[in-house]
This record gives structure tokens, sequence and C-alpha cells, in this order.
């Protein structure tokens, strides 16, 4: 009797100590993926704040020349300033899913915003001409790719994460452990874009 408790209580102990580095494994692994998030969205971070530098030179460069476009310029202002505050409501979180909304609809009518001020940039030779403008439209353009670049590197990590939290196991350690969802970040833009008619 006293031998076979003893191999009960080995084989007890063996089990819970491959439970708990089972365990530990899924924990671990989450813990990573979630990181990759918080790095995913800090990327995002880097580009966003270096957009908004550089809208505040762009509205200063174009008002000199666009006088009777007061309202565009204002909006982009506006716009600019609506989306530096949601970045600051999301503060690297990506679980904080209304912040993550508001960002995106911010970032939207910033786009909106920005798209407008270039359209109607057309219609001024002189400020489309313009060495600072054009260097400004440039950097803020190659601003643009390295942001949606970001976007689509931080929605892939939210997507690993969240594959990887709703899997069984993996499911009932977050849940235990307090892993939270994290938000994809969607621009959200009014206008659709269209394809351009080609015509030969």
């Amino acid at each position: 009797m006293g031998t076979t408790l003893i191999i009960v209580l080995v084989v007890a102990a063996v089990l819970l100590a491959i439970l708990a580095f089972w365990a530990m494994g899924i924990y671990n692994r989450l813990t990573t993926l979630y990181e990759r998030t918080k790095n995913g969205f800090a990327q995002i971070d880097v580009q966003l704040e270096r957009r908004y530098d550089l809208i505040p030179n762009l509205v200063e460069t174009a008002k000199g020349y666009m006088a009777h476009e007061k309202e565009t310029l204002d909006a982009v202002t506006s716009a600019r300033a609506s989306a530096t505050q949601a970045r600051v409501h999301v503060a690297g979180d990506p679980t904080n899913g209304g912040a993550m909304q508001e960002l995106g609809a911010a970032e939207g009518q910033l786009t909106q915003a920005l798209g407008k001020l270039m359209m109607v940039s057309e219609a001024y030779p002189e400020l489309k001409a313009n060495q600072n403008m054009m260097q400004l439209t440039e950097e803020l353009t190659s601003t643009e790719n390295k942001v949606a670049f970001a976007r689509q590197a931080y929605n892939d990590s939210v997507n690993s994460y969240q594959t990887y939290k709703k899997t069984i196991p993996p499911v009932l350690i977050a849940g235990v452990a307090g892993f939270q969802d994290a938000e994809y970040l969607e621009i959200e833009e009014s206008v659709k874009r269209e394809a351009p008619a080609v015509k030969f």
C-alpha cells in the first residue's frame, strides 16, 4: 500500500509539473504576441507623430497662396488636432477599443481633409511650383505610405494574437490571466476611392 501511494504521488507530481510547464508555455506565447501588438502600435505612433509634425508646415506654406481657401486650411488644422487628441487617448494600449475606433475615425477625417487640400492646391500653379510645398508634399506622401505599412503590420500582429488567444486551450488561460482583446486600427474613410478611368 505504501509503495502504491508513493507511485501515485510521483505520477501526480509529474503530471502537475507537465501541466504547469504547458500552461507557462501558453502564457508566455500570449505575452509575446500581445507585446508584438504593442510594438506594432508604437511603430504606427512614430509615423503618426511625423505626419502631425509635417501638417502645420504644409498649412503655413499653403496659406500664402490660398488666401481664399481658409475653410479648407482650417479643416486640416482642426482634423489634425482631433487626430492628435485621439492618439493621446489610445496611449499605446491596443486593448482600448473605444480609443482605437476614435483614432481610426479621426485619421479618416484628417486623410479626407488633406486630400481636399491637395486637390484644391492643384488650382494654384504657383503653390504647386513652390519648392517648400513640393518637398513637404513628398515627405507627407512618404509618411502616409509608412503609416499604411505600419498599420498593416500592426493589424497582422493583432490578428495573430487574437487568433491564438481564441483557440483552445489558450482561451482558457487567457481568460484566467486577464489577457484582453486587442483592437484593429481601421481608418474610416467617408469618401470611397474610385479607380481612375483609362481612355485611349
